[in-house]
């Protein structure tokens, strides 16, 4: 499903950010992506998505060479990929409903369809019932959630997230865990990157451990 061969990362004035990485993720598989502050985690992520593009290397998705796609095909791509952030990313103005909606929207789903599998996204990481809601007066590990429901709404193979309990308590960051292993049961390919080595040592699950941006353990 995801493939890494010699993937090198430069920034101009920052030298190599990430530096021959090599790894592979099979189809429905789930890891964990670990390193200190600055290790390189959110730009091997960013790599995936199609936020950057890598200096050297190939990454490859679904069998698709991300750095040979040409930026047309950018949207069609990134819907293999459900994105979730630290910071949620919420649109603020926009309901809990209007948030897991946005993708189907964007790919062009109709409003019974719409309908249907927002509801379905907001079931399953517990939130139904608060489609009306803002964000505003969720607690973190509601918007948290919310941000998982739009991840995932149109069930993409590939579900990154970076730090996605770095905000939450140790209760409310293991119930968001168990929402990941969920996803990677019923066949999502799933990585996750963090620094909660205590949460992490406690879920059975491979480790890719990033040192100033060189793979030093799988």
């Amino acid at each position: 499903m995801l493939q890494f061969d010699n993937v090198s990362m430069r920034y101009p004035g920052a030298g190599d950010v990430l530096r021959n990485v090599s790894f592979h993720l099979e189809r429905g598989e789930m890891a964990f992506l670990t390193g200190h502050s600055g290790a390189g985690k959110s730009t091997l992520l960013k790599l995936i998505a199609l936020i950057e593009r890598s200096s050297r290397g190939q990454v490859l998705l679904d069998g698709q060479n991300l750095n040979q796609a040409k930026d047309r095909h950018i949207p069609f791509i990134r819907r293999k990929v459900g994105l979730i952030f630290q910071d949620y990313k919420l649109l603020q103005d926009r309901t809990v409903f209007d948030n897991v909606a946005l993708p189907l929207i964007i790919a062009g789903y109709g409003h019974h369809e719409v309908s249907r599998r927002v509801r379905a996204a907001l079931d399953k990481v517990g939130l139904l019932g608060k489609e009306k809601k803002y964000p505003a007066v969720l607690s973190g590990g509601e918007q948290q959630r919310v941000g998982i429901a739009r991840a995932v709404v149109n069930k993409p193979p590939m579900i990154l997230a970076d730090e996605p309990t770095g905000n939450l308590d140790p209760d409310l960051s293991a119930e968001i865990m168990h929402l990941f292993e969920q996803f990677q049961q019923v066949g999502s390919t799933v990585l996750i990157a963090s620094h909660d080595i205590s949460l992490i040592a406690q879920m059975n699950y491979r480790v890719l451990k990033l040192d100033h941006g060189q793979l030093v353990e799988s």
